[in-house]
């Protein structure tokens, strides 16, 4: 499928909360500061002679291969990133920590831009289908989302 240019801006559209963005930031200054240790690693791996059969050599450029393209990805990220704000009143939106009640248990989720998202750690992924049916609903609505076993009623209790 072909995007316009209009799509394809919008598909490099990053949503993240304020504590995702300093979670990325943080986590790109520790790879830069490991870029030191493994030339270092890569230095010393050298010195031990022939590299075609040098595993340390191999392990230390894997590692580099890694760390730079995180590197590369955590700087895209960052620079299509929006940081979400919240406005009180205005339902359930990015960033927003809510307590929903479904099939009779009560769970506490927050939504969060796709790449934040971790379902085992509570965190919804607002293009989800669950995270797309909360977006702006208010307390005390309920929304019905379709899943493989059927559809599944959600009622928000509470949005912080």
């Amino acid at each position: 499928m072909f995007l316009g240019a209009k799509e394809s801006i919008m598909a490099d559209q990053v949503i993240l909360t304020i504590e995702g963005k300093a979670k990325l930031e943080q986590e790109l200054e520790e790879r830069k500061e490991k870029r030191k240790e493994i030339i270092e690693k890569i230095e010393l791996a050298k010195e031990h002679g022939d590299l075609s059969e040098n595993a340390e050599y191999h392990e230390a450029r894997e590692d580099q291969s890694f760390n730079e393209g995180r590197i590369l990805e955590i700087e895209n990220i960052l620079k299509n990133a929006s940081v979400a704000t919240q406005i009180k009143g205005q339902g359930v939106q990015i960033g927003s920590k809510i307590s929903i009640k479904f099939n009779g248990d009560e769970k506490i989720f927050t939504i969060v831009g796709s790449h934040e998202a971790d379902p085992l750690m509570g965190k919804i992924s607002c293009d989800s289908p669950l995270g797309e049916a909360l977006i702006n609903k208010e307390v005390g609505e309920t929304v019905v989302v379709k899943a493989p076993k059927g559809p599944i009623d959600y009622q928000i209790l509470s949005i912080e």
